[in-house]
């Protein structure tokens, strides 16, 4: 590829008002007003001071900045050029969203919460968002440390994080996220909170569980709900709440002496063979594993807590523990194993049961997406709006997955960041014919043209019928 015209007689003049960078957001904010988001935010959201007006207008500007890939305040003048005015209306300038950011107390940081989780039900009366939720639906738990910097930051500690298979201690804030995801769809956001970086991993987990079963529940995911976490997560107040709820549990158990000696306690033929259809990484062996055995037992847990023991299945995976520095020819005189556990009430048998707790892994999915844009920085030294970004980060990533499901079914799939630059991220010129008429002329031959079509039918057409 070269330039067809010699570089002293090319030149360049920004000087076009009917010029747009980011035209895929017109279908994308479309897909936001079909969906009420300034109506949910008009209603529940309710900052104090002069900067916390008008939160229904300044909430959509940020999501719209997120979706289009801001990561920071700055970068919320992505919506201030060309004829983005001539598009939108209430655009308002990155500093005084900043303001509006920073007039939020924790309890305006809930009220955005709860907007947050009624536009993703929202969302998925719009969109194909979870198909299948009618018959199984996943929620996933877990915390991301997010590393910041500066020492003005409200709420910085120290607190471990894992980077590249070892355990490291951050500087930053821990963020907590409930995931929605079925086995056709990709994840959604139900719910969030931010705590100071030096956090336990179950604090306030089984508040933020409950809250995702309901939101899951107004999603349309009427049948089995499993909730899946890591061993961090194994308390009687996390799984407590979750079956209050009227989901089930699937949760990583720690190799305490109550586990080891449930695990002891299977005898030899109870162990079933398997083979991974594709191998898995062990950081453990430092090699891609492929064969295990597994076995279940029935366990009680928490049986020293008065009215909280809960019984159920144990389900046990054990890989066996090569040793790489053995000599050439050297056999092992007696096998050793090293054991993964799952406490689950799930119904499936207990391979499947096995392996769709292993998917609890695809959590981290959404944090990579959501880290690769608007979470790429925590913008302010306040811990509240920090708190507020997260929550209207969450906003923007469902936005960003249910733009992409109906565009198409690969792109329902999708990753973030390869929606933004084939949907968004197309530039696009203005023109008005007739009384109120708005025509995009967007680049010929554009290689998401079908893609950008179907959304833009689906978010400014007629409304779906309803199921």
């Amino acid at each position: 590829m070269r330039l067809l015209h010699s570089l002293e007689k090319t030149h360049a003049s920004f000087d076009d008002p009917n010029l747009v960078s980011h035209a895929g957001l017109v279908p994308v904010m479309a897909l936001a007003q079909r969906a009420v988001l300034g109506e949910l935010v008009a209603e529940h959201v309710t900052p104090g001071g002069e900067c916390g007006v008008n939160a229904d207008l300044k909430v959509p500007c940020l999501v719209a900045g997120m979706a289009a890939g801001a990561d920071s305040i700055e970068d919320m003048d992505v919506l201030r050029h060309g004829a983005m005015g001539a598009l939108f209306g209430g655009v308002r300038a990155p500093s005084t969203l900043g303001s509006h950011l920073r007039s939020y107390t924790w309890g305006n940081v809930a009220q955005l919460e709860k907007a947050g989780r009624e536009f993703l039900a929202e969302l998925a009366r719009q969109a194909p968002l979870l198909p299948g939720a009618e018959t199984l639906a996943f929620i996933d738990i877990d915390s991301m440390q997010k590393r910041v910097y500066g020492h003005q930051k409200q709420g910085a500690r120290f607190g471990h994080t894992k980077i590249q298979g070892k355990s490291l201690l951050v500087r930053g804030l821990n963020a907590l996220a409930a995931v929605i995801s079925t086995p056709l769809s990709a994840p959604v956001i139900a719910a969030t909170r931010l705590r100071g970086g030096n956090a336990a991993s179950a604090r306030g987990a089984a508040s933020l569980a409950a809250r995702a079963i309901g939101t899951a529940r107004d999603c349309g995911c009427t049948g089995m709900i499993i909730v899946r976490m890591d061993s961090a997560y194994y308390n009687a107040a996390v799984i407590g709440a979750v079956r209050r709820g009227g989901a089930r549990f699937s949760v990583t158990a720690p190799m305490n002496a109550g586990i080891r000696a449930a695990i002891a306690a299977i005898g030899d033929g109870a162990w079933t063979a398997i083979r991974y259809p594709r191998a898995i990484w062990d950081d453990q062996l430092d090699a891609w594993i492929s064969d295990a055995e597994v076995a279940e037992a029935e366990y009680t847990a928490f049986a020293s807590k008065k009215g909280q023991a809960v019984t159920a299945r144990l389900i046990v995976r054990r890989v066996r523990d090569l040793n790489k520095k053995a000599g050439t020819g050297q056999d092992e005189l007696f096998p050793v194993w090293r054991y993964h556990a799952v406490f689950t009430d799930s119904p499936f048998e207990r391979i499947q049961a096995e392996g769709q707790h292993r998917d609890h892994a695809i959590v981290e999915q959404v944090f990579a997406d959501v880290t690769s844009g608007p979470l790429a920085h925590m913008p302010s030294g306040v811990f509240a709006a920090n708190a507020a970004w997260l929550s209207i980060a969450a906003m923007a990533h469902n936005l960003v997955r249910a733009a992409g499901a109906l565009a198409s079914l690969p792109y329902a799939k999708a990753r973030a960041a390869t929606i933004r630059r084939d949907l968004i991220a197309v530039a696009a010129r203005t023109a008005r014919r007739g009384r109120g008429h708005l025509t995009l002329h967007l680049p010929e031959a554009w290689h998401r043209e079908q893609e950008w079509l179907n959304l833009l039918a689906a978010a400014c057409g007629p409304p779906a019928a309803a199921a």
